[in-house]
């Protein structure tokens, strides 16, 4: 894998016309990291001088939070290229008529096109009903998505704009690369270049032959150098075999899913393309997250202020009526409470962890079995254990701000956002070597601490045994107040924002279009 796409010397500034494509937007949709990473890299391409814009479902939530929403332009889509039993409105019988909204990113001047459809007029989250099932029907939803960027990408709408680069996001966008492919074989078009950004393999949208066939596609693409995937087709697996290159959120995390154990049963093909893939470290959107001037903390401090951190400890500490404690370590923990996340693997030395001198906070959901056990541990030592379930993005911004060290004992990461966040509030992360949490946080030995690079606790195997011991150090540096406060500044020194990554997606941009020009694949469609 050729990790040095990333020369600045070779990066220059081309205005591209870029259809940016997801699931998730903040603040429109956000289920997680997705959501932030797809409103703050567009932030930095538009600044960088690109034309960009945005393409995501028009949830009824997105609407409401939309604001100057207007419609745009009607797209339809023949019956026979796509399925005839969606529900959508048909204005004929012969197509589907959708609308596309524009709003903006707040504080910004990138345009958010939204599909309006009755597949996205439904409560709930983008992906699940009120009682947290799947909706059954996500292949056909994300489908029409996919089938909308393509015909906005060709420049075959009302909006009289095409796109040099579309840049789909995650399993709800990996048929935009196929269809695409399929616009050039078939009718000789010049289409535009593919980039596909893994966020997470774990989340492959895979479906049926059943599905495969009821959303129409070529059934050529039925085999398994194609689409098919263990007798069912994968959503992902089409992003990664079209796309004219393949990007993932970490350069840790890229060479890990080229293995079994983070490849998810792609990990051969993930190596095949080893040339077309690569990795780019995620920013943080430096303005939002900074204790100089976040207006969601209680008291703003900086490295010259370090201590107006203690503040925001007493806060946090009286809104969950924790005790206040001299030299207990306020551990915070924000992230969903799944198997992913490790915290079963925290749960398993749970009793060990409260005999230390700690407090922790807990906001998050996700696994009822995991909130019970979170919940039990809480009511039986409600002076050390506090849980909030749910996300409340104040109260995030102030775990943040408020916890000594942050807990992020991942069994996989393939960026992570917290531990960047924390650097930047000077609360310690303590993480697993993984992904980019191994990209992003210097470990705390002797020799790190002396020479002054030190950032965090790293750990390196996904047991509870480990967190324990991790939990422990973390402890015995906190008494250590010379140290800890080496440590907090060292991590408030450190640079991630979206700046530099956004230059790196410019130089991935431009070897998109290289090898669209050069590539000629061999498709069976």
């Amino acid at each position: 894998m050729n990790k040095k796409i990333l020369s600045k010397s070779k990066i220059s500034k081309p205005k591209y016309k870029i259809l940016f494509v997801s699931s998730e937007l903040h603040p429109f949709a956000k289920t997680g990291g997705l959501g932030d990473v797809c409103n703050s890299l567009p932030r930095a391409l538009k600044a960088l001088h690109q034309d960009i814009k945005i393409l995501i479902p028009a949830y009824p939530f997105a609407i409401e939070k939309a604001e100057q929403i207007k419609q745009v332009a009607q797209i339809d889509l023949p019956v026979k290229g796509f399925p005839g039993t969606l529900g959508l409105t048909v204005e004929t019988n012969k197509v589907h008529r959708v609308n596309i909204l524009e709003t903006k990113l707040p504080g910004t001047h990138v345009k958010v096109w939204m599909v309006e459809s009755t597949l996205y007029n439904r409560p709930g989250t983008p992906y699940f009903d009120d009682d947290n099932k799947e909706w059954e029907d996500n292949d056909f939803r994300f489908a029409l998505l996919n089938y909308i960027a393509v015909e906005i990408a060709m420049g075959r709408t009302e909006l009289k704009w095409h796109a040099d680069i579309v840049h789909s996001n995650d399993w709800q966008t990996g048929l935009i690369s196929v269809l695409l492919e399929k616009e050039y074989l078939k009718k000789k078009a010049v289409r535009p270049a593919t980039v596909f950004t893994i966020h997470n393999m774990a989340h492959m949208g895979v479906y049926s032959k059943e599905r495969f066939d009821a959303l129409k596609l070529p059934q050529s693409l039925w085999n398994h150098h194609e689409l098919e995937f263990h007798n069912e087709f994968s959503f992902i697996k089409g992003g990664l075999i079209f796309s004219d290159r393949v990007n993932t959120v970490s350069p840790t995390y890229a060479l890990e899913i080229q293995h079994e154990e983070f490849g998810y049963g792609l990990s051969e093909l993930l190596a095949y393309r080893n040339e077309r893939l690569s990795g780019i470290l995620n920013g943080i959107d430096m303005k939002e997250w900074n204790p100089a001037k976040d207006p969601m903390i209680k008291k703003n401090y900086s490295i010259k202020t370090i201590n107006n951190k203690q503040t925001n400890k007493s806060a946090l500490q009286k809104h969950f009526n924790l005790p206040k404690k001299k030299n207990t370590l306020l551990l915070g923990l924000v992230a969903r409470l799944v198997y992913q996340k490790g915290i079963d693997l925290l749960l398993e030395n749970m009793d060990e962890i409260l005999k230390l001198p700690v407090q922790i906070v807990i906001l998050g959901s996700g696994d009822l079995e995991l909130e019970s056990r979170l919940r039990r541990w809480s009511n039986k030592h409600p002076d050390q254990l506090q849980l909030q379930i749910g996300y409340d993005e104040q109260l995030s911004h102030l775990i943040e701000a408020a916890s000594d060290a942050f807990l992020m004992p991942s069994r996989f990461e393939p960026c992570g956002l917290n531990q960047l966040y924390s650097l930047r509030y000077g609360t310690i992360p303590i993480v697993r070597k993984t992904g980019g949490l191994a990209d992003t946080v210097i470990h705390a030995s002797k020799e790190n601490l002396n020479n002054r690079s030190a950032t965090g606790v790293v750990f390196q195997e996904a047991e509870g045994s480990t967190i324990l011991d991790a939990v422990n150090l973390t402890s015995l540096l906190y008494q250590n107040k010379d140290i800890w406060k080496k440590l907090m500044i060292n991590g408030m020194k450190q640079e991630f924002s979206w700046k530099e990554s956004a230059k790196q997606y410019l130089a991935l941009y431009a070897q998109a279009i290289e090898d669209r020009n050069k590539y000629k694949r061999h498709s069976s469609f």
